[in-house]
């Protein structure tokens, strides 16, 4: 059997091992591949392993030896399934493999708003503390956590394994859900988005991208927040209004934002929030943890596996 990885570099070559996936056969792992490159790489194989190059039905009906498909993520979205499986091919996903590190990402990002660990430590290298008058050197004023109210939006399994660590530093956690009438957590609520959103110190994004939470963080809900909260976002970039953000940045009716995820990656050097104040963004890595992508390799094995492709 001929298996073919078309972009294995996002997910990486050298600190992972991807003998599990080796040990089926013929293995051709490609670091990228371009739209026009992916015919050529794809002909003859019975299984594909991808992380973001898509699959459309036209796609789809050249490969004619392809029997299977593996998703290296969680977002079956770049795979027209329907197609797939009118043609025979089984298409999996690794979704939930990176709950632990997406929701310890998550904190990162608190902790960084609330305490500016990375910035202080950067006054400290460039000799900004050596010249200060006293002992102790701040940048901003520094917040504790326990006692406020985390608001999450979307309780799955990433946002559970958020609020369990938001109850563990002290704060109380309330959470909307349009799938859940009750809470499945201890010490967390369910609440209507726009209770969530008032009663909050931090908001935090773990919800999928559809049609109805497309820019669900916009200018009215925005307006609908504690002028002094923080927005995180771990989720993905299509769920705010990146232009309505950047606005109640600057003027000051957000206390900050912590953002992984944009609406078009990577970051576009014209969009607003690289230059709004009080705006951290990471490069889209909250799911990039070694352990995370070593389970992720893994767990496509077992799918191909499972799916009788050995």
């Amino acid at each position: 059997m001929k298996i073919v990885v078309l972009d294995a570099a996002p997910l990486g070559l050298n600190d992972i091992s991807w003998a599990s996936i080796e040990a089926f056969g013929e293995v051709a792992i490609h670091e990228r591949t371009t739209p026009e490159e992916l015919d050529t790489r794809a002909r003859g194989a019975q299984a594909i392993l991808t992380l973001r190059v898509p699959f459309n039905r036209e796609c789809l009906r050249r490969l004619t030896d392809l029997r299977y498909i593996g998703v290296l993520g969680s977002d079956p979205s770049i795979i027209n399934v329907d197609a797939a499986r009118k043609r025979n091919i089984t298409v999996n996903w690794t979704d939930g493999i990176d709950t632990d590190s997406v929701a310890q990402h998550t904190i990162a990002l608190l902790l960084e708003l609330t305490h500016g660990v990375g910035r202080h430590a950067h006054t400290v290298r460039n000799g900004r503390w050596s010249r200060a008058h006293d002992f102790t050197f701040r940048l901003q004023p520094l917040s504790e956590l326990s006692g406020t109210t985390l608001g999450i939006i979307g309780f799955g399994r990433i946002g559970q394994a958020v609020a369990r660590i938001a109850r563990a530093l002290g704060m109380n956690v309330v959470a909307c859900d349009p799938a859940l009438s009750s809470s499945p957590a201890e010490g967390v609520s369910i609440a209507p988005l726009e209770e969530v959103l008032a009663a909050a110190d931090i908001v935090s994004l773990h919800c999928p991208h559809t049609p109805q939470t497309d820019r669900l963080i916009n200018q009215d809900t925005l307006a609908r927040m504690k002028p002094a909260a923080y927005l995180l976002n771990t989720a993905h970039g299509a769920l705010v209004d990146e232009e309505a953000l950047a606005t109640a940045l600057r003027d000051r009716k957000l206390g900050g934002a912590g953002l992984d995820v944009l609406s078009a990656e990577p970051a576009s050097p014209k969009n607003p929030l690289l230059r709004a104040p009080r705006c951290i963004i990471t490069p889209h890595l909250a799911w990039a943890t070694r352990a995370a992508r070593q389970r992720i390799i893994n767990r496509a094995a077992e799918q191909l596996r499972a799916a009788g492709m050995s």
